[in-house]
């Protein structure tokens, strides 16, 4: 059951039959839907250009663009969203990497042993379909411009697919990563941080006074 454990440890675990079955089918249906996806011109485009969904949607790429944006962009009405949406971002980090070092499956093609690095080896569930559906779902909630809004989804649903195209998750784990992006953005949008929370944190991270604040001097 090497698709759902590491081949080191998979004499150590018992997985029940109905789960067994699961991962069985998945493993087949991903394996049809890659199979089809390379007669079809615009899927195999997908495939061919996936590397650039994968970079566009990479953890620490993310990471380090938003605290650029932060910042570059020192505005006031800016200040919820980069500081909810970096939260955001390090708890799904988190999230993901436990979930993988504890299901540890293997990817559906093995990565660059170069790049093999801790749980980002393992392939349940799809930290890029996480990332992806939970920073769609902060911004709707936001409410963007609505023209905003077909390129985001495309973007979401792109990316999602082209992590199943290019033989680095099976579809469990894309969906799985889905839902789990999708809860962690309902859990920022409850736990939305004030304006002058997020001002305090701004001030910390850029070692700045800002107006409007008791710790203004």
């Amino acid at each position: 059951m090497e698709e759902l454990i590491g081949r080191d440890s998979q004499s150590k675990r018992n997985v029940p039959p109905m789960l067994k079955k699961i991962l069985q089918n998945d493993v087949q249906l991903t394996k049809k839907l890659v199979e089809s996806a390379t007669r079809v011109t615009w899927t195999r485009s997908l495939r061919n250009h996936s590397k650039l969904f994968e970079v566009s949607c990479h953890g620490i790429v993310w990471l380090a663009a938003w605290l650029t944006f932060i910042w570059l962009f020192n505005k006031p009405d800016l200040y919820q969203l980069q500081v909810n949406m970096l939260i955001a971002l390090i708890l799904d980090i988190i999230v993901i990497a436990v979930l993988k070092a504890f299901v540890r499956r293997r990817r559906p093609v093995p990565m660059n042993k170069l790049l093999e690095v801790g749980p980002d080896k393992f392939s349940f569930p799809s930290g890029h379909a996480s990332r992806a559906c939970m920073v769609a779902t902060i911004l709707i909630f936001n409410e963007i411009p609505i023209f905003c809004l077909p390129p985001l989804l495309a973007w979401v649903t792109t990316v999602c697919l082209t992590r199943v195209l290019a033989e680095r998750h099976y579809i469990l784990d894309v969906l799985c990563g889905m839902v789990i992006g999708i809860q962690e953005g309902l859990l920022i949008y409850v736990l939305w941080l004030s304006q002058s929370t997020c001002a305090y944190v701004i001030s910390s991270l850029s070692d700045e006074k800002i107006d409007g604040g008791e710790y203004h001097v």
